[in-house]
């Protein structure tokens, strides 16, 4: 079970120097806009994916006048993260006082989930954010599919390098060809497994928050389900040169959602979005927790928006039954007080001006 026992913020953007004990279920963050609320969040999402959600730039994580940041958390199993990010020296992160070379570790041991405005973009985005979405589940479900996306993506530098070149070598592209068809298929079978666990957990979740009939989902691997990889780089390699890049293969995997023959996103309101981009969510925490017994810590940011108070409860409702870790912002905290299952208090820390301080 992921659980945040203690939670140490310094100098993430407004925030100088936080120490926070958080409820092992659901933790308000409230105050102003411009406080710091989505600030902490995004100090955990920083810990738990080694990235933040709001922008790519380094510079606009540290604040303005530090040359550094850090975010150290233990959990109640007793394991802690700690990340320290430098505008001169790139990132520290370690694990249990060790240094990592990367963050499969960590993202093991604290699997976090943000439901905010960009989770709109698994429906409207491109299919990086959807692609994303799916190889979160397939990391923690399946321990070798790292490794192998790790030394595909590796192969397509190569390969993409190679196309690059007036007069490249032929010989060292088949080589890398034939690398990278092993370890696609691979990749294409992790996550086919998982897509197909995830299929019925999720149109479960979507049944208990809103009803769309015709709804479906379909993964895509990223080349002709007919043909095998090698085949189709082969015959695509004129349009590969042309382009400077590999046009097919598992990094233009994706899933479509739709309703009949339509993208969802042009069908549904704003709110049925919301509903569904949120059930998408919660069915991987659900199935997490179901195949692992590993529980998520869900972020969600700004939740009343585009939801009225029943379909905020019916969200509020599922994370409960998770029995997981929640950590929600909001300008009123009455106004998620009453989403909430009746008897159950929050745990509420208040936010101004980059201070954030327990509130009864």
């Amino acid at each position: 079970m992921s659980v945040i026992s203690r939670l140490n913020v310094l100098n993430v953007r407004n925030l100088s120097d936080i120490k926070l004990v958080p409820a092992e279920s659901l933790n308000l963050i409230f105050g102003d806009n411009g406080s710091g609320k989505t600030s902490l969040l995004e100090a955990i999402h920083l810990l738990g994916l080694g990235r933040s959600f709001r922008s790519q730039k380094l510079n606009s994580i540290i604040q303005y006048d530090k040359e550094d940041c850090v975010v150290f958390c233990e959990l109640a199993e007793g394991v802690s993260i700690g990340l320290k990010k430098s505008r001169r020296q790139g990132h520290q992160l370690r694990l249990m006082g060790e240094k990592q070379r990367n963050w499969a570790d960590a993202a093991r041991h604290l699997p976090v989930q943000i439901l905010n405005s960009e989770s709109f973009m698994l429906l409207e985005g491109s299919s990086k954010v959807r692609r994303r979405y799916l190889d979160w589940g397939v990391f923690h479900v399946e321990q070798d599919f790292v490794g192998a996306w790790r030394k595909a993506a590796k192969c397509l530098a190569h390969r993409n390098l190679l196309l690059k070149q007036k007069n490249f070598d032929r010989e060292q592209l088949e080589a890398w060809d034939v690398e990278l068809c092993r370890l696609s298929e691979s990749i294409d079978r992790s996550r086919r497994d998982y897509f197909s666990a995830l299929c019925p957990a999720l149109l479960e979740t979507v049944a208990r928050l809103i009803d769309i009939p015709g709804l479906s989902l379909q993964y895509s691997r990223g080349w002709d389900d007919s043909a095998d990889l090698g085949s189709v780089l082969k015959s695509g390699i004129f349009k590969d040169l042309k382009y400077g890049a590999t046009q097919h293969g598992p990094h233009r995997a994706d899933i479509s959602v739709k309703i009949a023959r339509n993208d969802a996103v042009e069908v549904l309101s704003r709110g049925q979005q919301k509903l569904l981009v949120s059930a998408m969510k919660i069915a991987q925490g659900a199935l997490l927790s179901r195949l692992l017994g590993v529980k998520s810590v869900y972020l969600l940011d700004d939740l009343p928006s585009e939801l009225d108070l029943a379909n905020r409860k019916r969200v509020c409702l599922l994370l409960h039954e998770l029995e997981c870790q929640v950590f929600m912002t909001c300008v009123d905290p009455a106004e998620l007080e009453r989403s909430w299952p009746a008897g159950l208090l929050p745990r509420k820390f208040h936010v101004e001006h980059g201070k954030i301080s327990p509130s009864d």
